[in-house]
């Protein structure tokens, strides 16, 4: 079974058609069993929102929720075990909720669609 993790400009480059995503990426995101966001990733989509950092075309709970269904994506809870594990990384990245995806896609072995050069800093494989 294959599974890939988006981070937030992963999943909002998906969502507008590709973006920053290489093809080859694009193919394995096509390809994949099962394609995971972190829930820290609805934080950042949130806040982003509220301070006119990301438009969206309505309320960031609703896209969120709407985005998840339509792509076939599944959440991955930020569990205690996630977040302390996030707390004990070394501070490559003071991001939390970058943190807490780069945690758990190390937990779960997950690769993730990043353009963020410090996620591989964290032995996370990193798709671009």
């Amino acid at each position: 079974m294959s599974a890939i993790m988006l981070d937030t400009c992963g999943l909002i480059w998906l969502v507008n058609g590709g973006g920053r995503i290489s093809q080859d990426t694009l193919k394995s995101i096509e390809k994949a069993d099962i394609v995971y966001v972190s829930a820290a990733t609805a934080l950042e989509v949130g806040c982003k929102a509220a301070i006119k950092n990301l438009e969206l075309p309505m309320d960031a709970e609703k896209w969120y929720e709407k985005v998840l269904s339509i792509h076939d994506l599944v959440e991955i809870p930020v569990t205690g075990k996630i977040a302390l594990f996030s707390a004990s990384l070394p501070l490559i990245h003071k991001d939390p909720a970058d943190r807490i995806i780069i945690a758990t896609a190390i937990l779960n072995r997950l690769p993730v669609v990043t353009h963020d050069s410090r996620f591989h800093r964290y032995s996370v494989e990193v798709l671009r």
